[in-house]
């Protein structure tokens, strides 16, 4: 079963009772990326040792992380052949991209020989084709010879359309929509749609015998539960299996999801991205790519350090009290970029000509050099490297009591770069305005969250700097 969708269009997260065929879905590319790896191996001829363990894995992780974002498992039944060529080419450059960069930064890919390297890179979107391909074609033969699931659904509202629209979208799920039962008339539906009904809500049960339907949604509001208890008991009749899809989706979701607490089932509202495996995920790519970083740039900052001191009385890291996860003060390190270190009730953000600015302040702060030393912060685990930025102590107290939602951004460990920074919100935020959609984008990417957005984020943090983003001094 395809998961719940919330009002925006987007699925709950899945608990850990999500289908089989949709994990399997989601495994199928990763896994033959490592089965070639061995494969290759043998009929090369090379010794298969721990290394090939290793690189299987990291394959495995970035290849699932890549395709589950690509997402072609929602292409139509009626896709062309190119359609699979150009999402295969693409999800598999861009894992090539990460394990090429991870190889020449720690020298891994010595341990292999270069030709089986280059026959499995040349060679694994050939078989991810032909997998896909496959896959395809005994969907869509199942469901042209009747082997999908009838599907109806009780309730014409925003929900239960996009629920029909996603199982249309996706012919792996083999279901398909017979039609929808409401007892409102046309004219009470969602503006602009106006779906023919099978029936009312008392037709359905005798719908659902002579047709033999498998599964019934069931998208009603809870004021509804007198009809929606009468209707399962006369459901009893069939052998159809039922779902209800729950009216919470008016709230303001924020990784909401279905989860149980010691087998009471409950379901998660407003919670953090960053629970069981995605927070190791989360911090051991912190820990991995914060250490690289400062190697790499131990040199240039030493050169920065030198230059603060010669150019300017005062200590060479700034030192501010910032709100971090779950609203806890933390201190965050800078390089010092002004003549003054405030941190108490009031702080002035830093203006365009400002003049407590140092000497090397403003290229400092233009080209986010400052910010350098918040690596460390992230080894210590206090922050990491995306996430929403971290405000002064004084800014938190202040704006908590005027955007709504606005701790809601400290559910996750505050970020060197994030989601805002990215979307022309970096620096000072002058007007409510600003700093409101600052905050709104700190909250979608809260709901959004995925090793891969993480990496854009870094990949456009890169560019922005590169051609200095104007709205940084």
């Amino acid at each position: 079963m395809r998961p719940a969708m919330n009002s925006k269009g987007n699925p709950l997260q899945p608990s850990n009772d999500m289908p089989a065929r949709t994990w399997g879905m989601r495994l199928m590319e990763p896994t033959i990326a490592v089965a070639m790896l061995y494969l290759l191996a043998l009929i090369t001829g090379d010794d298969i040792t721990g290394n090939h363990a290793v690189l299987a894995i990291i394959t495995f992780f970035v290849s699932s992380t890549v395709f589950s974002v690509t997402d072609h498992s929602h292409m139509l039944r009626e896709a062309r052949l190119l359609d699979f060529v150009r999402v295969i080419l693409t999800g598999w450059m861009i894992v090539m991209g990460v394990l090429l960069l991870l190889g020449q930064l720690t020298g891994f890919f010595e341990f292999f020989s270069m030709r089986t390297l280059v026959i499995w890179l040349a060679a694994t979107p050939v078989a991810l084709l032909a997998g896909q391909m496959v896959v395809h074609r005994i969907t869509y033969s199942m469901h042209k010879t009747g082997l999908s699931r009838s599907v109806l659904i009780v309730g014409v509202n925003d929900v239960a359309l996009k629920l029909a629209e996603r199982i249309a979208e996706h012919p792996g799920l083999l279901m398909h929509v017979e039609g929808f039962f409401d007892d409102r008339d046309l004219s009470r539906q969602p503006e602009g749609e106006r779906i023919p009904l099978l029936g009312t809500m008392d037709e359905l049960p005798a719908y659902a015998r002579k047709h033999n339907i498998s599964t019934i949604f069931i998208s009603q509001p809870i004021s509804a539960q007198p009809r929606i208890k009468k209707l399962l008991t006369e459901l009893q009749d069939t052998t159809a299996s039922i779902y209800f899809l729950p009216d919470i989706y008016v709230f303001d979701l924020i990784q909401a999801r279905f989860d149980n607490v010691a087998g009471v089932p409950v379901v998660a509202i407003c919670e953090t991205p960053f629970t069981g495996i995605n927070s190791t995920v989360k911090r051991v790519t912190d820990i991995v790519l914060a250490s690289l970083i400062l190697l790499m740039l131990t040199p240039i900052m030493l050169t920065i350090a030198i230059a603060i001191k010669a150019t300017s009385r005062g200590p060479i890291i700034f030192r501010q009290r910032r709100y971090g996860l779950s609203g806890e003060e933390i201190i965050v390190y800078k390089f010092r970029s002004m003549t003054v270190t405030e941190d108490g009730d009031k702080v002035t953000q830093a203006t365009k000509n400002d003049s407590r600015l140092t000497p090397i302040g403003g290229f400092l702060r233009r080209s986010s050099l400052d910010e350098l030393p918040q690596f460390f912060n992230v080894l210590q685990g206090r922050m990491s490297i995306v996430g929403p930025r971290p405000h002064a102590v004084a800014h938190n107290e202040l704006y908590r009591k005027q955007i709504k939602g606005y701790m809601l951004r400290h559910k996750v460990k505050p970020g060197i770069t994030g989601w805002a920074q990215v979307n022309g919100f970096r620096g000072e935020t002058d007007t409510l305005d600003k700093m409101e959609a600052r905050i709104s984008y700190d909250l979608d990417y809260l709901r959004r969250w995925s090793l891969w957005l993480d990496l854009w984020i870094i990949l456009r943090t890169v560019k922005v700097t590169i051609v200095s983003d104007k709205n940084a001094y």
